[in-house]
């Protein structure tokens, strides 16, 4: 009786016992490639990857804080630097389709302060607007001992009318100055201020709840768990905030312009925002198609910009839109593979670009080499 009593129990925990996995070659490799980029490039950040709809790797490495020595963990906000190109596009695409303004609208109709005509919002989502270079606009006439905000950047173009770069459409280039100058017109249009838009219209009906429109030199607010960006410095030889620095003397003055960056997020949030644009949550699949589709120029070529994303297509990835951020201290990244609705995010606040460039190159090879 005994032996049997022996043998029913161990049947039973044979029966109950986990049946052991399979270890997904994909999620493997792509854990193989964060642990050498950690080692041999000083990856420090957080990092998801979802494969047909579904997170399979999401990871921190890391610091928060490499004055106190906090760690980094997967609700971690960083700054997204022109990642948040997207967010104010949306924006945008919102009001568009709330019938407040019409993206072949000239600027003016806006921002009458303007000194220039003929540059229309789609100029401004773009890329092809020919306005010039905020940045040194401020280096010049600014006081950096200030912060600036989007009003007193345009401002600035009132009183100086910077020469255009080259005519509206007739070229492309990158131009944070045209995404400041949206968030303008957003704040105008809406009757709210940026980042109450952003909130009430992307953030919350997303639920992304650590989501915001935050600079953290202008607020005063201290967010727990936040990832301050750090910098190398040689002379130092170690990594300090780059207020301290003096090659980066114009961080503090140009941390309350809008629209071009200072959109914080996590690799969460993210990951619900990605989602969502496979949906009409925000605005109609038919402005989401308009925004994935490369622009034109006065001569009817094609460039690789649409509305606040790159847009690539890939022979084995099929159409892929994606995004870059790089502010000292912060180096961010978003692709999402959009017919297999794959996704990488990247985010770190150890100012890497390498690091960056690294993990999303050598990610997207697995995904394509898994697929």
């Amino acid at each position: 009786m005994r032996t049997l009593l022996i043998l029913i129990a161990a049947l039973v925990a044979a029966c109950s016992s986990p049946e052991k996995k399979t270890p997904d070659p994909l999620v493997a490799s792509i854990d193989s490639v964060m642990q050498s980029v950690v080692d041999t490039a000083r990856f420090n950040g957080n990092i998801l990857v979802a494969r047909n709809g579904e997170v399979i790797y999401k990871k921190s490495f890391g610091r928060s804080n490499f004055y106190t020595g906090e760690m980094l963990n997967d609700s971690s906000l960083f700054e997204l630097a022109s990642v948040s190109k997207a967010f104010t596009a949306m924006a945008i695409m919102i009001l568009k389709e709330q019938g407040k303004l019409s993206y072949d609208d000239d600027v003016t109709k806006y921002l009458p302060e303007l000194p220039y005509k003929g540059m229309t919002i789609r100029h401004f989502l773009n890329h092809t607007s020919g306005i010039a270079d905020y940045e040194e606009l401020m280096v010049k006439g600014w006081d950096l001992k200030k912060i600036a905000r989007n009003d007193d950047v345009i401002a600035l173009f009132k009183k100086y009318n910077p020469t255009i770069v080259f005519n509206p459409g007739e070229k492309w280039e990158y131009s944070n100055t045209a995404y400041a100058m949206l968030a303008t017109i957003v704040q105008r249009v809406s009757g709210k201020p940026f980042k109450d838009f952003l909130a009430d219209n992307i953030f919350l009906p997303l639920d992304m709840r650590r989501s915001r429109v935050y600079s953290t030199r202008r607020s005063g607010e201290v967010i727990p768990n936040y990832a301050y960006g750090f910098v190398y410095s040689d002379s130092l030889k170690k990594y300090a905030l780059p207020d301290s620095l003096k090659e980066y003397f114009y961080v503090y003055p140009l941390d309350g312009i809008e629209g071009d960056g200072v959109v914080n997020s996590t690799t969460g949030d993210l990951f619900k925002w990605n989602e969502a644009l496979y949906t009409d949550k925000l605005v109609s699949r038919t402005s989401i198609e308009e925004a994935f589709t490369s622009g034109k120029l006065n001569t009817d070529s094609l460039h690789n910009y649409g509305f606040g994303w790159f847009i690539e297509n890939d022979s084995v990835s099929g159409k892929i839109v994606r995004h870059t951020g790089s502010w000292p201290g912060y180096r961010t990244l978003i692709v999402r593979f959009v017919d297999s609705k794959d996704c990488i995010i990247v985010l770190t606040n150890n100012d890497n670009p390498s690091a960056r460039t690294a993990v999303g190159n050598e990610i997207r090879k697995r995904l394509a080499r898994y697929r």
